[in-house]
């Protein structure tokens, strides 16, 4: 598939076939990930691929009840909002492989040359860590089209985060940083309608 194709294919997709995604696949897709640009070329990610339903749905749970904990406004709307983000936090049970992406801290050269902390440079800098992951999700939902699966890139789940850690075994000073749920979709993707060009691009002359 061509990459202008796979860029105009992919969509977020929720709902998958009950079929396995080949451990190779996987592979490939975070190798292919692993290409994105990077700080420094640090490449501070790497990557934990869950296929194991017990665990799956223990995160999942997890999170559910992490939500149930959230102070609510004593309206109906409130409790259906609720329900709303619980499922779209938990949906990724019910997939084939979900990919946790896990970054690591990095040293710049600014740290051995200043008085700043790293935290101090890394907010300076806007954050070019959680940038560097960005990209290399991006690459892996590109891959994931171009392979024939549909994925869903998810920041839901990290409302319970140390708790996810700790059932994946991820210890600081690594930290999860987001979740993509990956298999076949249930029924033909529709790519959702996007900005029009003239919203999306300023040109200074």
């Amino acid at each position: 598939m061509e990459l202008k194709a796979a860029i105009q294919k992919r969509t977020s997709v929720r709902v998958f076939k009950d079929e396995k995604v080949p451990v190779q696949d996987l592979k490939e897709m975070v190798r292919l990930a692993g290409l994105a640009p990077s700080v420094n070329n640090y490449q501070p990610w790497k990557y934990i691929a869950v296929i194991n339903k017990e665990v799956l749905n223990r995160m999942a749970d997890t999170i559910a009840r992490k939500i149930a904990e959230l102070p609510l406004k004593k309206t109906v709307a409130s409790k259906n909002i609720i329900t709303q983000v619980t499922w779209f936090s938990t949906f990724f049970k019910d997939a084939p492989a979900v990919l946790a992406l896990v970054i690591e801290p990095y040293e710049t050269v600014l740290e051995s040359g200043t008085d700043l902390s790293h935290e101090e440079i890394n907010k300076t800098r806007n954050y070019p860590d959680i940038q560097s992951a960005g990209a290399s999700i991006q690459n892996l939902l590109l891959s994931a089209v171009d392979m024939g699966y549909a994925a869903c890139w998810m920041s839901g789940p990290m409302i319970a985060r140390k708790e996810i850690e700790e059932i994946l075994g991820i210890k600081p000073p690594s930290s999860l940083l987001a979740f993509i749920a990956i298999g076949k979709s249930r029924s033909e993707p529709r790519p959702k309608e996007k900005p029009n060009l003239a919203d999306s691009l300023v040109i200074i002359n």
